[in-house]
């Protein structure tokens, strides 16, 4: 699954990262991978400070139901672009905000796709809590409520 975030955000990474004149193209890749890192750190902060239910909701209901998830990966990632690359801070929030809301729009999506296994709210929450257990009964649950 997290091989297949790094793609996503790749995919996504065109205008934010890859055709930015201001991003060495020697940085692109890691650029993209602190990108999917930013987004897991941030998930994974929710479900480890008990904010399942408000996870699930964001990828259950269209539109962004919690903005302050999305705003809190956008700052993650523009930190780590002016702490790691030397961007500096307008410039890397500006790229942060051009590359994760989009990702993380495509994720909803995928998400919501009963075919799409990767990103599929079970195997999303199973992988960030390290696998560690089924996610499916406590998803149905959160779903009901």
């Amino acid at each position: 699954m997290f091989e297949k975030l790094f793609l996503l955000v790749k995919s996504n990474a065109g205008r934010a990262v890859i055709n930015n004149p201001e991003i060495p193209e020697k940085y692109h890749d890691a650029m993209i991978n602190d990108a999917s890192s930013s987004i897991i750190e941030v998930l994974k902060g929710q479900m480890e400070t008990g904010k399942i239910k408000e996870l699930v909701r964001f990828f259950q209901f269209s539109g962004f139901y919690n903005k302050s998830l999305v705003s809190s990966i956008v700052n993650k990632f523009a930190n780590k672009l002016n702490k790691f690359y030397g961007v500096e801070p307008a410039s890397a929030m500006n790229t942060a905000t051009l590359l994760i809301p989009p990702v993380m729009e495509e994720m909803v999506k995928q998400a919501k796709n009963e075919q799409n296994k990767d990103f599929g709210l079970n195997n999303l929450l199973s992988k960030l809590s390290g696998d560690e257990r089924d996610m499916s009964v406590l998803v149905s649950q959160l779903s009901a409520a």
